[in-house]
């Protein structure tokens, strides 16, 4: 009897560079001020690596912010690169580089990782010129815009159509774009952490919320659920 050896195929091994650690974060501009706001909870899957100790939220310049969630080793790497890049603007041309200068270095950046991009989930917040609120939300390749409001990161589903509702009121018959007070945005940016904290696992614990004005930067911890 015959005995007929049948070959194997190759055994595929897959791996990834990348993990998602979660995490939303929300800006909110307006006249005079930018309201942004980021969870504390760094997670894996379902462990819980953090609930207090972790920010999302990088100041750039004293303007401007970049709130990032997403993978935690690629949001250090390009919190420190843009700082470093925005080091030599300054020196360069003698002055802190405004808004649009580090939404646009940010835009520079991501599109040079094209190839191999950050996992991150980005939005750049802070004052322009004229000492108005103004934020820019990214894709993974850094296509970008100028906008009233934007958030990313795991509970963005949840968050941006309250925005959307709220702000925009695009769905809304003989509504325009919305003005909002600071108050009005910081309760704003408090009802969506809260209703996202509800139905993303990966959004919880505390909410870091600063607002910027010209006059200073105002910081608040706001508590979510911590299940």
């Amino acid at each position: 009897m015959t005995t007929i050896k049948v070959a194997r195929g190759p055994t595929q091994h897959e791996w990834s560079p990348y993990e998602d650690n979660g995490g939303s974060v929300v800006a909110i501009a307006g006249k005079g001020f930018v309201a942004v706001a980021a969870d504390t909870r760094l997670s894996e899957g379902y462990s819980i690596y953090t609930r207090e100790d972790e920010s999302k939220i990088a100041q750039l310049g004293p303007t401007t912010f970049l709130l990032s969630a997403g993978m935690q080793a690629d949001r250090i790497s390009l919190q420190q690169q843009l700082k470093f890049k925005l080091k030599w603007y300054e020196f360069n041309n003698r002055a802190p580089a405004g808004t649009a200068a580090a939404a646009q270095m940010l835009s520079n950046t991501l599109y040079g990782r094209r190839f191999f991009p950050y996992y991150t989930y980005n939005v750049i917040a802070g004052l322009d010129a004229n000492g108005d609120g103004v934020c820019y939300t990214y894709d993974a390749v850094g296509c970008t815009e100028p906008l009233s409001y934007g958030s990313s990161g795991s509970g963005n589903t949840l968050i941006e159509p309250l925005m959307d509702l709220h702000i925009r009121r695009a769905n809304q018959q003989g509504k325009g774009l919305a003005t909002l007070t600071v108050e009005e945005a910081v309760t704003l940016i408090k009802d969506a952490f809260t209703g996202a904290g509800e139905r993303d696992i990966y959004t919880g614990d505390f909410v870091q919320i600063k607002v910027l004005t010209t006059q200073g930067i105002q910081t608040e911890i706001f508590p979510l659920r911590l299940d």
